[in-house]
C-alpha cells in the first residue's frame, strides 16, 4: 500500500465560528481554542431495516439572553449505534466564564437540514469547563430526553489547539487483502492521534474506493495539530478497513507513524508495512508547505484544562462578623430572602459555579470567620460551615450554599475581621503539594475592614511561593482600601521588608458589577468574569517560578 502527503497554503478546514461571535459579554481575547471530539455509544435504533444514521448538533447558550443557538453539526455516519465522529467542534474557551452547551443527537432520515424532519435520539447539557476539567479532559454522560427510553451515552474529549500548520496527503495502497466474497475489497483509511493516557482519538477518514486492491485516494488537507497537536513525535495510527454497507467494516490492517516521520520521508516517499495477517506496503509521498498565522494561545491554559497536569482545589471563606447586620433583618447583607439571593450567596454562586468545573471531585472545604460558635460561644476565624471539623468538605456549590444558610441559623455574628487564619489554613494544604499537580484557589467574601492587616500581609507573602491564589469579593457599601493594597496590581504586597514572589490576590467590590436593571444573572456573570480573569496567569506564574 502507498500513501502520499504534501502541504500547501490553505485555510483550516476544521475552523468554525466561535461562541464569542454572538455573546455581548465576550469582548476579550479568548484564552485559547479548544477542539471537542464527540462519540456516542448504544444509541437508540430508530430504523426498521438498518441501524440509525446519527448526527450530533451543538447548541451554545447566550450569556445574557439564555437563548440557545445552533453552533455546528458533526457529519452523519450511516448505519451505526456507536459513532465516532471525525468533524470537530472548535470553541473559544474563556476560563472565567460559564459556557453552557447542549448536544442533541438525531437519526437522519432525509436530506433535509430541518431537524424536525429527523428522529430525536437524545440530548445532554454540560459546560465547556466540565469537559475541559474532567479527568484527562474526557467526559462521558448519559443521553436523555425520551421518557422511558435508555438513550445511550455521549463521550467528549477536549484538546487545546496549539498551532495551525496544515498538511495535505494523498494515499495509495498496493496489494490489499481481498475481503469480499463476490468482489474485491472496498478500502478506506482511518487516522487516529494518540492521547497522553494511551488512548486514540479519530482525526480523519478517507473516502471509500470501491472494488479495488490498489486504491488511490483523493488528496485531503488536515491541520497538523489534528494529527499531533504540536508534538511531532506523537504516535499517529492508521487503520485500513474494507467498507461494508451494514456498518460491520472488515479490518484489513494498521500501521503507526508520527508527523516528524512523515515530514522526513526519503525522496518524498514514506513506506510502511500494514500489520495484520498478510504483509502489505504503504507509502507516503509528500511536499511540505506551512501556514502559521499569528494567534493568541497562552500556554497556561494547558495547566488549567488538563487535570492530569494541574488539579484545581477550591475553598470558600465567608465573613460572619457583626458588621454584616442581623441576618433576620432585611437590611443585613446575610438576609435570607425567600425571593432573591443575598450578596454573599450571589458572589459564592457566581464564582463557584464556574470554578467547580475544574475541581474534579466537586468537594469544597468551606469556612466561616468572625463568629461565636455554639455551645460555648468561642470565637472562631476558620470554622467549617458544615460543623464537621474532621471533614469541612461540602458537595458542590449547592452544598456550600446549604451549609452557609445553616450556619447563619446556628452561629452568632461577632468579630473581629481576621483574614490570616483561613489563608494560613489553605496555605498549609498548598504547602503539602508543590510539584505542580495541584493548585489551590481561596474565595473570601467579606463586608469590611481587615482587623489583622499585618498578619494578613505576612500570610499573603508566605502563600505567594505556594500553588495558591486568593480571590476577595467585597460586599456592601464599605470602603475597601485594605483590599486594594492586598491586590498588589500597583505595588507588590510586602511584610517585614519581604515582597511577595508573585501577585496572588484579586480583589473586586461586588457593587461595581450589579446590573442596573436588577438582573442577578448578569450581575453574577460580570463578577465571575472579572475575578477569575487573573487565575490562569497566576497559575502560570507559579509554574514559571517553580522551574527557576
Amino acid at each position: 500500500m502507498q500513501i502520499s502527503s504534501w502541504q500547501f497554503l490553505n485555510g483550516d478546514p476544521y475552523s468554525m465560528a466561535t461562541i464569542g461571535d454572538f455573546d455581548p459579554l465576550n469582548s476579550t481575547v479568548p484564552a485559547t481554542k479548544i477542539e471537542i471530539t464527540v462519540s456516542c455509544r448504544n444509541l437508540l435504533d430508530m430504523d426498521t431495516f438498518s441501524k440509525s444514521d446519527p448526527v450530533v448538533v451543538l447548541y451554545v447558550q447566550g450569556l445574557g439572553t439564555k437563548e440557545w443557538r445552533e453552533f455546528g453539526r458533526t457529519e452523519v455516519i450511516d448505519n451505526t449505534l456507536n459513532p465516532d465522529f471525525v468533524r470537530k467542534f472548535v470553541l473559544d474557551f474563556f476560563f472565567e466564564e460559564k459556557q453552557n452547551l447542549r448536544f442533541d443527537v438525531y437519526n437522519v432520515d432525509t436530506r433535509s437540514s430541518n431537524l424536525s424532519k429527523h428522529d430525536f435520539l437524545g440530548q445532554m447539557f454540560c459546560t465547556l469547563g466540565e469537559i475541559i476539567g474532567s479527568a484527562g479532559s474526557r467526559l462521558e454522560r448519559t443521553l436523555s430526553g425520551i421518557p422511558g427510553k435508555k438513550c445511550g451515552t455521549i463521550i467528549f474529549s477536549a484538546e487545546e489547539l496549539s498551532n495551525c500548520r496544515v498538511t495535505t496527503m494523498q494515499l495509495c495502497a498496493n496489494k490489499l487483502d481481498k475481503k469480499d466474497f463476490f468482489g474485491k475489497s472496498d478500502p478506506f483509511l482511518v487516522f487516529y492521534r494518540s492521547n497522553e493516557d494511551g488512548t486514540f482519538t479519530i482525526c480523519h477518514k478517507t473516502e471509500v474506493i470501491k472494488n479495488n486492491l490498489n486504491p488511490v485516494w483523493q488528496p485531503f488537507t488536515i491541520p497538523v495539530r489534528a494529527l499531533c497537536n504540536g508534538d511531532y513525535d506523537r504516535t499517529v495510527k492508521v487503520d485500513v478497513y474494507d467498507w461494508d454497507r451494514d456498518g460491520s467494516h472488515d479490518f484489513i490492517g494498521e500501521f503507526t507513524t508520527s508527523y516528524r516521520e512523515l515530514s522526513r520521508g526519503q525522496s518524498q516517499f514514506n513506506v510502511y508495512e500494514v500489520k495484520y495477517k498478510n504483509s502489505n506496503l504503504i507509502s507516503i509521498i509528500k511536499k511540505e508547505y506551512t501556514v502559521s498565522p499569528k494567534l493568541y494561545f497562552p500556554e497556561c491554559v494547558k495547566d488549567i484544562k488538563n487535570s492530569a497536569v494541574t488539579q484545581l482545589n477550591f475553598t470558600v471563606a465567608i465573613d460572619f462578623t457583626a458588621s454584616n447586620g442581623n441576618p433576620s433583618q432585611p437590611t443585613s447583607l446575610h438576609y435570607m430572602s425567600p425571593y432573591q439571593m443575598n450578596a454573599y450567596a450571589m458572589a459564592l454562586k457566581a464564582v463557584g459555579e464556574i470554578i467547580q468545573d475544574y475541581d474534579s471531585d466537586k468537594l469544597f472545604p468551606a469556612y466561616g470567620f468572625g463568629a461565636k460558635l455554639p455551645p460555648d460561644g468561642k470565637i472562631s476565624h476558620a470554622f467549617p460551615l458544615n460543623s464537621n471539623t474532621e471533614n469541612p468538605n461540602c458537595v458542590g456549590i449547592d452544598g456550600v450554599l446549604e451549609a452557609y444558610f445553616q450556619s447563619l441559623r446556628t452561629v452568632q455574628l461577632y468579630g473581629p475581621t481576621n483574614f490570616a487564619p483561613v489563608i494560613n489554613q489553605v496555605a498549609r494544604c498548598a504547602a503539602e503539594v508543590t510539584d505542580g499537580s495541584q493548585y489551590f484557589v481561596l474565595l473570601m467574601i467579606t463586608d469590611g475592614v481587615i482587623s489583622d492587616m499585618a498578619q494578613t500581609k505576612e500570610s499573603v507573602v508566605n502563600a505567594a511561593s505556594l500553588p495558591m491564589s486568593i480571590i476577595i469579593v467585597g460586599v456592601g457599601p464599605a470602603e475597601f482600601d485594605a483590599m486594594e493594597e492586598l491586590d498588589g496590581d500597583e505595588v507588590r504586597v510586602s511584610s517585614r521588608g519581604r515582597f511577595a514572589e508573585r501577585d496572588i490576590v484579586q480583589f473586586v467590590p461586588f457593587r461595581d458589577y450589579i446590573d442596573r436593571s436588577g438582573n442577578q444573572v448578569l450581575s453574577m456573570a460580570r463578577l465571575a468574569k472579572d475575578v477569575l480573569a487573573e487565575i490562569p496567569d497566576q497559575l502560570l506564574s507559579f509554574h514559571e517560578k517553580s522551574r527557576d
